[in-house]
């Protein structure tokens, strides 16, 4: 009797508490932390980590116990020395795993229910672990420069940036800071655990910080910090006094958010004139450490999903979330804490619209930015889930004019500080989703976010005349943007949906191509716009739209002018592509750009893909071309190759004479441009090049002049025998001989003074004396069919340069040569004796010739030996 019942169980207040196999769960640790991240151990780490969130959801004391194990393996990690010694960072996956860690650490300390004794023993175990040198800093790379923030005022002024200090922060700071928070404050308290806790006798009291103008509660706190407390709230299982605060503080976020327009829309004047302002946020909530806007948004939807009106909503939604069916236990009735019409669906989508529009500034370093970018499209995601009806339609439109008009408070509003996170990908959300209901309203949101004023050179200071004011709250910030490729990559696709979405509307597609133009640095993103635009003006299933072409090719020409003289790689795609475009615009468009081209093109480029894509048959096809416009066009393309030949005729004479072939005078003229310049700026390889075309296109005795004129150019040495000129002057040199005996006159004492190589000089006299000179002359009279003596002029010139070469270069040989070339030096000799033997005194002149070779090198004896059994 007065024996407890032994199957009763514990208490319904007692605390679980069951076995914890402390060895186990530190071997695992360790196990998965020593994989690196591979084989999926961060995926076993993080199902350690919600094992935490669920101990503690159940009120079992051993969460706490287990998180302690945890970090004390985390903490042991030896590759945190090692990062710390060699100055690198660690991977992005296990500074996540150090993010879920302190913020595991911020609910525990954060437990409503929490006894004093335990919360001074955790304070001292977190204040170890932060001491340890290589514990991790909280933004990933260096301390911040903010200050206590965890329970920070509201923001005010920055102060001089140089005083700021940068404290050590690590991922345990704001879990240490939370010990200083408590929840005996009578009002959270009332907020917390009653339904009905409305002031009903607001209008008659004047503090308006405790109640909003209906009456409902708000909770003024640091946001990240109230949001810390509805996480804990929920991580301790109390999903009741969780959403009665996060509707508080939703509450007071709207709030705040009217009372800063209308502290705007009174200091509007002043602020725009002065172009600076006390207010900013060097916090932002998206991309915070602790996650207060996804905090929020997770509570209201995690409690929406299990109540009566959710279940109801549920049949009713046909979108990702609809399920269809009544859910079994209701967790409470949301709708007493709501106004009419309100849900808790609208009360998230009006929360992340918030957060995600807010002005803040770019934190410090590689993982924080990061971190921002990835923040954002969590959250975009979560919105993207939720099909809009016409309530959460009607959310949109309060929301995106609030931002327009909310001056520095809003990432939208007209004041904007350089160091601001960009609101590209937001305002692509926005577009996409209000576009069908409200189209000035949509385009107003994304024009305004085109804006990047880090790009810009400086700040402008403050102009009335422009709507948007760019100010510097820090000028002495000089920020290091690491993700700065991807934000242009998002305000690039930004600006491509504002350009699809125009197609049709002239005035729209005017307005997008001009905050193109003014906001977008980068030559390859303006380059991708104008690909796009021209793509979808040129759809193959209609007419092509010409507003959108003419858009297509202005960001085109934007591009030919900024990477005009900068190296850029994808240079020459960019021209074909322009004359693509042009084309397809027509022949104003193409005539246009022959007419500017100086400030598009280089010479070069002009007439080698220009103007000879212009004079192609092809073009004259596609654009269906009369004669008379064919003639206007051909026109235009020699002006430009004469310019161009004119200012660059190493590269563009060539093109010049090709492209004005069908113009005698242009062709005379270009002709001109190239004797001109062949005395000072051209090689020998251009001039033969030119040179051969002339003969090619039948004019010899200008082919003979531009060779001739190249040979002044030439010098080949005794020992180039296989230098890429010979053929040219080989040809030369046949040329001259065709046109008669005047002209081989005239080119072989050129000859004889550029080249000095003995086997080429013989080649050219051997095939003098072959045929006769000017066989065929130019009008094709035949000579007397005699051939040129050698012991005359010119060729006596030209036999005497080629024996004087075999002389120098066999002395020349002789220095330096070893016995595996001897038997190569006997036939060069062999050669020698041939050209020798040419003149009526060569005979005796290469006798004496080899007598002098043994007097001088008799101490080559092998060599000279060889010498004698071929030569006596």
């Amino acid at each position: 009797s007065g024996a407890p019942d032994p199957t009763a169980g514990a208490s319904v207040d007692d605390e679980n508490c069951w076995h914890l196999d402390e060895e186990q769960v530190q071997e695992q640790v360790k196990l998965f932390l020593s994989q690196g991240g591979y084989h999926g151990s961060g995926k076993q780490l993080n199902l350690l980590f919600s094992k935490v969130r669920e101990m503690l959801k159940m009120r079992d004391s051993n969460g706490a116990r287990m998180l302690t194990l945890i970090t004390e393996q985390f903490m042991g990690d030896p590759r945190l020395a090692l990062w710390r010694q060699q100055g690198t960072t660690m991977t992005d996956k296990y500074r996540q795993l150090w993010d879920e860690l302190g913020a595991l650490w911020m609910c525990i300390v954060l437990n409503p229910h929490y006894k004093p004794e335990q919360k001074g023993f955790w304070l001292r175990q977190l204040r170890r672990w932060n001491s340890v040198d290589v514990c991790p800093l909280e933004d990933g790379n260096h301390g911040s420069e903010l200050t206590n923030l965890t329970n920070a005022l509201p923001q005010g002024p920055p102060g001089n940036p140089d005083s700021l200090t940068r404290p050590h922060r690590t991922v345990f700071t704001r879990a240490i800071e939370a010990c200083d928070l408590h929840w005996q404050d009578p009002h959270l308290q009332h907020i917390i655990t009653e339904d009905h806790y409305i002031h009903y006798c607001y209008h008659d009291n004047l503090d308006s910080s405790l109640f909003d103008p209906r009456g409902w509660p708000l909770w003024h706190e640091h946001v990240p910090t109230a949001c810390a407390r509805v996480d804990a709230l929920r991580s301790h299982g109390f999903p009741k006094e969780a959403l009665r605060l996060a509707i508080a503080i939703v509450n007071t976020l709207r709030r705040q958010q009217q009372k800063q327009m209308d502290f705007f829309r009174t200091h509007k004047k002043e602020l725009l004139h002065k172009g600076t302002t006390s207010v900013t946020n060097l916090e932002g909530w998206v991309g915070h450490p602790l996650d207060p806007i996804g905090t929020l948004i997770s509570t209201l939807m995690e409690s929406w999903r299990n109540s009566e009106e959710g279940a109801a909503t549920l049949r009713d939604f046909s979108g990702p979330l609809g399920a269809g069916r009544r859910m079994e236990r209701p967790v409470l009735q949301t709708q007493r804490f709501l106004e009419e019409g309100e849900s808790l669906v609208s009360l998230a989508v009006e929360t992340a619209l918030i957060g995600l529009g807010q002005q803040r500034v770019m934190p410090d370093g590689l993982y924080a930015q990061e971190k921002v970018c990835r923040n954002e499209e969590q959250l975009l995601a979560k919105l993207q889930e939720i099909d809009l009806d016409d309530t959460l339609v009607k959310i949109f439109r309060k929301q995106a004019a609030f931002l327009l008009e909310a001056g520095p408070y809003s990432g939208l509003g007209e004041i904007l500080y350089r160091e601001s996170v960009p609101m590209h990908t937001f305002a692509k959300y926005l577009f996409t989703s209000l576009l069908p209901h409200d189209v000035e309203l949509t385009y107003n949101i994304a024009l305004r976010a085109m804006r990047l004023p880090v790009l810009e050179s400086t700040a402008p200071s403050a102009d009335l005349s422009r709507p948007h004011h760019i100010v510097s709250v820090m000028p002495n910030r000089l920020p290091r943007w690491f993700t700065l490729s991807h934000i242009e990559t998002q305000q690039c696709e930004l600006a491509s949906t504002m350009l699809t979405a125009a197609k049709g509307d002239a005035r729209k597609l005017e307005t997008v191509l001009e905050s193109i133009q003014k906001n977008i640095h980068s030559s390859s993103h303006i380059f991708k716009l104008a690909q796009d635009a021209f793509k979808i003006a040129t759809l193959m299933d209609s007419l092509p739209d010409i507003t959108l072409l003419k858009v297509s090719l202005e960001l085109g020409l934007q591009v030919m002018r900024m990477t005009l003289s900068t190296l850029n790689w994808r240079r020459r795609e960019m021209v074909r592509w322009l004359v693509t475009c042009a084309t397809e615009a027509g022949v104003f468009a193409l005539d246009s750009i022959m007419q500017s081209w100086f400030t598009l093109f280089t010479p070069t480029e002009a007439t080698s893909v220009v103007a000879s894509t212009v004079m192609s048959n092809s073009t004259i096809v596609r654009l269906h071309l009369d004669s008379h416009q064919q003639e206007n066009l051909a026109n235009s393309a020699r002006t430009l190759a004469l310019q161009c030949a004119m200012k660059d005729p190493q590269n563009c004479a060539l093109s010049a004479l090709t492209l004005c072939e069908k113009d005698h005078i242009a062709f005379e003229t270009a002709y001109q441009i190239v004797l001109d310049a062949a005395s000072t700026g051209m090689n020998y390889t251009q001039l033969f090049t030119i040179a051969r075309y002339m003969e090619h296109r039948g004019y010899p005795m200008r082919a003979y002049k531009l060779a001739t004129l190249a040979m002044t150019h030439l010098n080949l040495s005794y020992n180039q025998d296989t230098h890429p000129a010979i053929n040219d002057v080989l040809w030369a040199c046949a040329l001259s001989h065709s046109l008669g005996k005047n002209e081989l006159a005239s080119v072989i004492p050129l000859v004889v003074k550029s080249v000095k190589c003995a086997t080429v000089l013989s080649d050219i006299l051997r095939r003098c004396t072959l045929t006769t000179p000017g066989i065929v002359s130019l009008h094709s009279r035949r000579n007397s069919g005699k051939l040129m003596p050698l012991d005359k002029a010119p060729l006596r010139q030209l036999l005497d340069a080629t024996i004087g070469a075999y002389i120098n270069t066999t002395h020349s040989r002789l220095t330096h040569i070893s016995p595996r070339h001897y038997s190569e030096f006997i036939e060069f000799l062999s050669k020698a004796r041939e050209t020798f033997l040419m003149a009526h005194d060569g005979h005796i002149q290469f006798t004496q010739f080899i007598d002098n070779l043994k007097q001088i090198y008799k101490g080559k004896k092998k060599l000279m030996m060889l010498v004698r059994e071929r030569f006596g």
